[in-house]
């Protein structure tokens, strides 16, 4: 998620509150302006090297990078003091979400939905939510860690590992699941995508974040990501005008296919979450770690899965529409399972 508010910041600001709210008048700018300018939107569709598209790919750079300097891999060297919770976030991102989410897809859209959606459009949504399954959350936790008052360093242990294993299995899942489904996956493509889109921002993170904390600490960090965060917020924005603009005449002649693409995304989620919340209670985890376990494999880092959906299928896909409905629901549903978790604390242990 975009976001890059570090463990001990104060919680949900009010871009990231009212998100839905900013992703749904991008939505309309961008079913305008397709409109109202097809030629320009076909300009910037066109600016493409080697299967992506250029004007995407400062976009989501933009997004991206900033979230990546928040991440310290130096808090790695704290990974076998709470097993239990890292055990429970690392089997369920990486053994059970993309799973889940590529059998709801197949379930919803070939089946379910078959009479209202057409094949070829089946495809690209359900290529769409296996990407947007493989990407658990990179950022975004470290907020819904603090309004549950996780513990912070737990939380940077989480992201870090999270981020580790998300450059070596994200690929090899995601074309795993596409091709059990008979999507063609382009290999070269899918590396391309990662290594520009996880690999190299991981790394300019890394590299700049060293560079901070020897100049001013942990409060030069925080003071940079507090300068780039604008950015992070306009490659967001941007981006999602983008996608609807390419998107306006599918959607506007059939409308209902937000809500069609939302609702195994919504299923996943709260699926997930309760799969994740009750393995720590049954493990009997202490709350401040089971509830930011069970919120990082329910959020997804949809940064990344735009990025490649765009990549692999185009900026006028089913796929990519897909991908940024998931940013649509996002913020409502993280907000009442952090509500829900707040509400039964009392099920777990103290730390």
């Amino acid at each position: 998620m975009t976001d890059t508010v570090a463990p001990a910041a104060a919680g949900l600001g009010t871009f990231e509150r009212w998100l839905s709210v900013w992703v749904a008048l991008a939505i309309g700018a961008g079913l305008l302006l397709g409109n109202v300018f097809p030629g320009l939107f076909g300009a910037l569709a066109a600016m493409e090297v080697a299967s992506v598209n250029l004007p995407v790919a400062v976009l989501i750079w933009a997004m991206v990078y900033p979230m990546m300097v928040g991440v310290d891999f130096s808090s790695l060297s704290h990974i076998g003091e709470k097993p239990k919770g890292l055990v429970v976030t690392l089997a369920v991102n990486w053994l059970i979400k993309p799973f889940t989410m590529a059998l709801l897809g197949v379930l919803f859209f070939k089946y379910v939905f078959a009479g209202l959606i057409a094949p070829e459009d089946a495809e690209a949504y359900l290529a769409g939510v296996i990407l947007l399954g493989a990407a658990p959350c990179t950022a975004m936790v470290f907020v819904w860690s603090n309004l549950t008052r996780g513990d912070p360093t737990y939380t940077l242990v989480q992201v870090s590992v999270n981020d580790v294993v998300m450059v070596f299995a994200f690929a090899p899942i995601v074309a795993f699941l596409l091709g059990m489904t008979d999507i063609v996956v382009p290999w070269d493509t899918l590396l391309i995508s990662v290594v520009l889109y996880v690999l190299l921002p991981l790394a300019a993170g890394y590299v700049t974040r060293g560079r901070l904390v020897q100049r001013g600490g942990e409060a030069a960090v925080a003071a940079f990501k507090t300068r780039v965060q604008p950015f992070s917020v306009f490659g967001l924005l941007v981006t999602v005008v983008l996608l609807f603009g390419f998107q306006g005449e599918v959607i506007l002649g059939n409308p209902l296919v937000i809500l069609l693409i939302a609702t195994p995304l919504l299923i996943q989620s709260y699926g997930i979450f309760f799969v994740a919340y009750g393995a720590a209670r049954a493990w009997k985890i202490p709350f401040n770690i089971a509830a930011p376990c069970a919120l990082i494999g329910t959020s997804n880092f949809f940064e990344l899965a735009v990025a490649v959906a765009i990549s692999l299928f185009g900026l006028g896909s089913g796929a990519a529409l897909a991908t940024v409905v998931g940013v649509l629901v996002e913020v409502p549903v993280m907000l009442s399972l952090v509500a829900f978790a707040n509400r039964t604390k009392h099920w777990f242990p103290e730390s």
